[in-house]
This record gives structure tokens, sequence and C-alpha cells, in this order.
């Protein structure tokens, strides 16, 4: 007859826990940049950058917000070309810049995004037409790769994409730093919506406890090389239409210009969060109280609450919120205001017109780089707001730093 305590460690043996990721180890530059190429077969497709967004974040739309055509793309398990002429086609935008990226000495062009914080790379496990179009990542062709036995990661939107696999860790070199024992996740699903993009997958850049690796999450590239940088900050020079660059460890003089102001971050929920109570139309100050705003290169748009946005379009000539494209278009001849966003207590970004006259859908009606967030409170500033500024990610604090592009 068993024992007690005999009973009592067989039970904590059949529930043990996979072993750990053994701790990173970085060796390289205290200070680097990693060249963010803008990608020449990205096509802005302002539809499509929503979409996107509203199921990164699980967004709820407001009543009357988008047509039925809309709505079912946004519910359905993939954002592709409709078969019919009823409604607009809503295919999938891809990534704006690529950062080339060595795992395991396998090169990879990856989305580096400061709103997740997930390391994923499309795998030689895929199915052979998900794997199209890109590089893979063949964890037996690396001398560095380790498994972690009974450790998986899943990354599911509320559109039904998404994607899924198996863990283990590996070198991975960005810019002139290596982080070894960097927790890797490989894809063996993907949806369309990935399948269909230029990425070959994706570094996330945001905090590590919304890191999605189950049954112990895993640090991000960042959180693991930031104690041997310089500073502990990485910084986003994304100008618009041109390549880029994030720079890790120390700002680059010559990716902006003028002062640069600083928002204390509220990373509890995973993301680079602050606060952002008002904003301008022109030079028209209007309240936004109890706002937050997140700064992410993973979405493509600006996406605010809808008092905030009415405004900006009602200050538009002929500016109107068509259901049938999913947002707010305008006549492309219109004059766009500037738009001012506050981050922080005291200091506003603006973003100009310009900026804002997203896409052409036609010769006469362009889509809006401002669009609604739908419900609740938090603003997200996406690559429209990256395209004006450099912004700072600093994990010291941590704090969220802006200067105007250079």
């Amino acid at each position: 007859m068993l024992s007690t305590l005999s009973v009592i460690a067989l039970a904590s043996t059949a529930f043990a826990l996979p072993a750990p990721a053994p701790a990173a180890e970085v060796v390289g530059s205290k200070a680097f940049s990693a060249a963010a190429v803008h990608n020449d077969n990205f096509h802005r497709n302002g539809t499509a950058a929503l979409l996107k967004a509203y199921a990164k974040y699980n967004l709820t739309p407001l009543e009357g917000q988008f047509s039925d055509a809309f709505l079912a793309e946004l519910s359905a398990a993939k954002i592709t070309k409709r078969q019919d002429s009823s409604a607009p086609a809503f295919p999938s935008e891809g990534v704006e810049y690529l950062v080339s990226t060595s795992i395991g000495g396998q090169k990879l062009n990856l989305d580096f995004d400061t709103g997740s914080a997930d390391l994923w790379v499309f795998s030689s496990s895929l199915a052979t037409a998900s794997k199209k179009g890109h590089d893979v990542y063949t964890a037996s062709s690396s001398s560095t790769y380790k498994a972690l036995s009974g450790y998986t990661w899943s990354i599911q939107y509320a559109d039904g994409s998404g994607a899924s696999g198996t863990v283990g860790t590996d070198t991975v070199t960005i810019g002139g730093t290596s982080v070894k024992g960097q927790a890797v996740e490989l894809a063996t699903k993907v949806s369309s919506t990935f399948a269909s993009g230029q990425a070959d997958g994706l570094v996330g850049l945001a905090f590590s406890n919304i890191n999605t690796v189950k049954p112990v999450q895993q640090k991000t590239f960042f959180d693991n090389a930031q104690p041997t940088l310089n500073s502990p900050l990485f910084a986003a020079y994304l100008p618009f239409n041109a390549n880029g660059a994030y720079d890790f460890g120390a700002l680059d003089s010559s990716h902006y210009k003028g002062s640069i102001a600083y928002a204390n971050v509220d990373s509890s929920g995973g993301f680079w969060e602050f606060a952002s109570t008002s904003y301008k139309v022109g030079s028209t100050t209007h309240t936004l109280s109890g706002n937050t705003g997140i700064a992410d290169t993973g979405t493509t748009l600006v996406l605010m609450v809808d008092s905030a946005v009415n405004t900006y379009y009602a200050s538009v000539s002929g500016a109107q919120n068509s259901n049938t494209y999913g947002g707010w278009v305008f006549p492309c001849s219109a004059t766009l205001p500037s738009l001012s966003v506050r981050i922080g207590s005291t200091s506003y970004a603006t973003i100009p017109g310009s900026l804002l006259n997203f896409q052409s859908i036609d010769s006469s009606t362009c889509y809006g780089g401002l669009q609604s967030v739908g419900g609740g409170s938090q603003n997200i500033y996406g690559d429209v707001f990256f395209n004006a500024y450099y912004g700072i990610f600093d994990a010291s604090v941590p704090r969220f730093g802006f200067a105007t592009i250079a």
C-alpha cells in the first residue's frame, strides 16, 4: 500500500512542468541599428489595415459603423478577395517595413511589432502552400537549436486568423547583437492572412507579460538584450515610403530633429501605453478625459475614439463615414487639417494633414489615415504616427519618447 507521501510524490511527478528554458546569453554590440527596409511589394489598403487592427485588438465596431459585407469579412477566418462585385475586395495589405534577422544562421525578413510579444517564424513544418513565397526556418539545419519539449504558442485574432506551433531556443542576431538561447516560436500552422503576406514572421517588442508561450511565458529579444545595452531602449525610425531603422541601445541623432518629449508608460497591459487625454484639430483643442494611447508599429493606421474622429472629419469638406469602404473617406481634392494628439501630461505630437491622406481608392475618393477605434478609451497610434515621429521605447522607467522625424 502506497504511503501518503508516495502518492503526493507521484502526483507531483505526473503534473510536473516541462523543463524551463535555459537563460539567454547576449553577445555583440551595446548599441546598434537594424535596417527596416521599405517593402516594395506593399500596397496601401485602408480597409484591410482597419480589418487587421480590429482583429489584432479584438475591437468592437459601433452599431451601423460598417456594412454587412465588411462585418462578414471581420468575422470570417480570412481576408481574401471576394468573388462577386457587390462590395469592394478586402485583400491583405501586407507589411510595410521588414527587418533582416538571423536565426541559427538562417536569414528571415521579419515584421517588428511593438504591439505584441512573440518572436515567431515560418518553419519548415508548415504545409507547402503556407510556405510559398517565404523564407522558412529549419530547426534541423541549426546546430544551436534546442527544442523546448512540451512548450507551445498560439496567436488567435478575432477574425479567426492566427498562427501556432512549437517552441525552441536558438541564437537570434539583429543588427550587431546576438541573443543565444532566445525563445523562437516555430509556426506549424498559419492562417491565409499571414501566408499571403511578405513577412517570414514577427519580432514582438511589447512587454513580455503578454507573450503567448505556454506553460511558461518567454522573454522578448529586447528584454533579453537590454541588460547589456548602453541604454535599455530602442527607437523606431519609419519615414514615409522610405527605408527606416530600429535603433537599439542608443538614439541616432540623424533620425530626428528638435527636442524629445517623454511620457510615462503603464506596462501592466503589456503595451507601450500612456495617457492621451486631449487632441487638436488644427489649432482647436478638444478633451479626451481618461483616454490612453498605445504606440504600435504593428498597426498601420491611427485609431481614435469616435468623438475625436467625428470632430476631425467635420472639418474636412465632403468627408463621410462610408460603411461600404469600412471607414472615413473624402474627396482627394480636400485639404486635410493637422491632427495633434497629447502624449503624457503636456506634450502634443502633430501629424500633418498630408500623412492622414492614407490611400487613393479611385481617382476622386481617398481613405483616411485616421479611423475609429470602436468602443473603449484606448487610442492606437500606428505607422501613420511613426511616419511623422521618431518613437523611443525606453524600458528604464518605462517611458515613451517622440521627436519630429528627420
